[in-house]
């Protein structure tokens, strides 16, 4: 387990050296405007469409409840390059994709690297959701349920808060930190779908019922939100995955739909309930089941979360991002 925290001096250096119709939802009244918003980022490891689809509302309610009270869409995809976790997380929050000769991040390795950087890796600066936030002077945190997410608290360490422990542990410590502490962003890594599926393969009883549990923890956070009366009204939501996996399959390296389709969902004030993605986005092109390179119009993809997350805190892009990088996915 390990948990961190960042002293006033420390970010001081790190700052200087750099299917429902849909229905418009309830606007933010002026009041509500001028609260500070406040974005949750929840990734779920391995998070399979076709486990939604499957296990339906009975049993995943509160993914259910994101996507009937948002706006969404099951045919987003993974990073053209790769379908693995730790690329796709680093793309998450840096919106840019992997290849590092094409402006990408350079993580292609999904292990634990310890005293690696992404900025070393890419050979420049690679800015992030979290340094964005920082130079605001709101603050961010990290909880994740794999080691190798210890890349980002090197790479970032003006992230305010960082742990990385089990799913239910987290999800408590998490839950507890939104209470307290109303961060600008809070990213949550969901690992046990991903575990699960590489033991005892996709949509095993196994990794059906981890889903589940996970679900409940999506909803522990929810609960979170409803019972401050400051987060009901300033709180985003964004669900996603870095991956799906083939149902029977152990591993989700292989380009094949089942593996790059992905979940993405975005709740909160304002979005269009039951809206489709792709219907408030006609910029954006629903890729059927095909994999898009990044030339041409483009799906929604996970890596543009970290831009999406921005604009909904009222901030600026990235600096050097390259999805999503004029902010243009709207949820209205």
């Amino acid at each position: 387990m390990t948990i961190s925290r960042r002293s006033p001096v420390l970010v001081a250096v790190v700052a200087l050296l750099g299917v429902l119709l849909p229905v418009a939802g309830p606007q933010p009244s002026p009041a509500q405007a001028a609260t500070p918003k406040h974005v949750v980022a929840i990734s779920v490891d391995g998070l399979s469409v076709t486990a939604i689809d499957h296990l339906g509302p009975r049993n995943v309610p509160n993914i259910y409840r994101l996507m009937r009270g948002g706006a969404s869409t099951r045919e987003a995809r993974s990073e053209y390059e790769q379908n693995i976790t730790l690329p796709n997380h680093t793309s998450m929050v840096t919106s840019r994709r992997i290849d590092r000769k094409a402006h990408g991040h350079g993580v292609t390795w999904n292990t634990d690297r310890r005293g690696t950087t992404v900025q070393q890796t890419a050979g420049h600066p690679v800015a992030s959701v979290f340094s964005r936030v920082e130079r605001t002077g709101r603050s961010s945190a990290l909880f994740a349920s794999k080691s190798k997410f210890s890349l980002f608290d090197r790479s970032w360490p003006s992230i305010d808060r960082v742990r990385i422990d089990h799913d239910a542990e987290l999800v408590d410590s998490a839950a507890r930190d939104l209470r307290k502490h109303k961060r600008a962003f809070t990213f949550v890594h969901l690992g046990s779908p991903d575990h699960y599926g590489h033991h005892d393969g996709s949509m095993s009883p196994a990794y059906r019922a981890s889903v589940k549990r996970t679900d409940a923890r999506i909803g522990g956070l929810l609960h979170a939100i409803d019972s401050s009366a400051t987060l009901e009204r300033s709180t985003y939501v964004i669900l996603t995955a870095d991956h799906g996996f083939k149902a029977g399959a152990k591993d989700h390296g292989s380009h094949v739909y089942a593996n790059y389709r992905i979940p993405f969902v975005v709740w909160g004030p304002g979005v269009t309930r039951g809206a489709s993605l792709y219907r408030l986005n006609p910029d954006y092109r629903a890729p059927g089941t095909t994999r898009p390179t990044y030339a041409g119009q483009q799906p929604i993809r996970n890596g543009d979360l970290g831009n999406l997350a921005l604009d909904l805190l009222g901030l600026g892009p990235i600096p050097g991002s390259t999805l999503n990088s004029t902010q243009s996915l709207d949820i209205r």
